[in-house]
């Protein structure tokens, strides 16, 4: 099982995860970031470091915003495996998910 960056994200992307990360599994896409499903250890550091309370084990995203945990292997599809975000920088394309949602996405 691996972590899931879900809806609080989209069109925030603080980062503070990414600094923690200790395998560098997290990418960013034009509106959000992402977990690697197969690069996260499950170490859960980057989860209390997230500000806006984004980061998930991918069982425990809550039902109403979606399938996050799709989305985030969905934005991989095309991608693979390159065994760490940093060298890439910010991706040009989002999950279809996150493509779809309407622009500054409303906070609770």
């Amino acid at each position: 099982m691996a972590y899931v960056i879900a809806l609080p994200c989209v069109d925030v992307k603080d980062r503070s995860c990414v600094d923690e990360c200790p395998v560098d599994c997290i990418y960013e896409g034009s509106r959000a970031l992402y977990i690697h499903p197969d690069e996260c250890v499950d170490c859960g550091a980057c989860e209390p470091v997230c500000p806006v309370e984004a980061i998930y084990y991918q069982d425990d995203v809550p039902a109403e915003w979606g399938d996050h945990a799709g989305s985030n292997a969905e934005f991989f599809a095309g991608l693979g495996s390159p065994g760490g975000a940093g060298a890439l920088g910010a991706l040009d394309h989002d999950s279809p998910l996150v493509r779809e949602l309407p622009g500054a996405v409303a906070r609770a």
